[in-house]
């Protein structure tokens, strides 16, 4: 795949807090990549970085294997704060002002464009103080996206919206990245995270703790769900049997840990050839909420 973003020991520091320690991410062309921490981890200061509002400490980055020249920039569209926008004009009009500070040919050929995109087509003529919280937030992707830069960066973009609002930005998103464009969304609505990334990076105070595939960050032990008559009897059972392992008991039934290599027929058969018989067994999948914890709070 095509490298779109590389980043090499950023170090950013403020007076004695240390925001960021030796970053280092990749993004390739397509990914939608979610930067992940709790508030005051340094996602919001990694992206001033990479979008030079910020200067390192230490470190380098480089946009399309092409350093931190200001070109790059001109392929990168943009928003990390709350959408600002004149608020007694329209939608054609502000992005007529965003064309214009862009440099955008063909100006109105492209609003009409990103506003189709973002479903306010229909509501273009509408003052921007009349929109929602979520139509506002889709107005500043189609003013980051009106000059059709190749990566979309995107700070919180579903912070304050309600569910409804959440999803179209979610499905607005996921369109955008099936055009072929690159996104790196930081975030720590960790369910949203979950059904739109393909590539996630964890921080924890200013440090990468983690960073791969969602598949590889989803990744984990098979565990298992199982319940009988007697929870002692099972638990003595599986202290007797190498291939598992006693977690915890949740929900009124015991989670245990299974070899890779064991379906869940097979332990149902190990347990019963011990003389104990299950009367439930499913597989437990933890969420991206749960993983997340685990990392940050070992």
């Amino acid at each position: 795949m095509t490298e779109v973003l590389q980043t090499e020991s950023l170090r950013k520091t403020y007076k004695n807090l240390v925001a960021l320690n030796k970053l280092d991410i990749t993004v390739e062309k397509g990914q939608i990549y979610g930067l992940l921490g709790p508030n005051g981890s340094g996602k919001t200061t990694t992206l001033g970085i990479l979008l030079g509002a910020i200067k390192a400490d230490q470190g380098t980055f480089s946009w399309f294997k092409n350093g931190e020249k200001d070109e790059n920039r001109k392929k990168i569209g943009a928003l990390l704060e709350t959408p600002n926008f004149y608020p007694y004009l329209n939608a054609i009009d502000n992005l007529k002002i965003v064309g214009k500070i862009k440099d955008v040919p063909d100006l109105l050929t492209h609003i009409e464009k990103v506003l189709k995109q973002v479903d306010l087509w229909k509501r273009k003529t509408t003052k921007f103080n009349a929109y929602s919280l979520g139509m506002k937030q889709r107005l500043a992707i189609a003013s980051a996206m009106l000059s059709d830069p190749d990566v979309l960066v995107l700070d919180e973009p579903t912070n304050g919206l309600d569910p409804q609002g959440i999803a179209e930005i979610r499905t607005l998103i996921l369109d955008i990245a099936k055009g072929g464009k690159t996104v790196i969304i930081a975030s720590h609505i960790l369910d949203e995270i979950e059904k739109m990334c393909t590539h996630v990076g964890i921080l924890k105070n200013g440090k990468l703790i983690q960073q791969g595939t969602m598949q590889e960050i989803m990744s984990q032990d098979k565990l298992l769900l199982i319940n009988g008559e007697s929870h002692e009897k099972l638990k003595a059972t599986i202290d007797e049997l190498p291939a598992l392992v006693f977690v915890k008991e949740l929900n009124g039934q015991l989670l245990i840990r299974a070899e890779e290599t064991f379906s869940p027929s097979q332990v149902n058969q190990l347990i019963a050839e011990k003389g104990v018989y299950l009367n439930a067994l499913s597989v437990y999948k933890k969420n991206l909420e749960t993983i997340f914890l685990e990392l940050i709070n070992p």
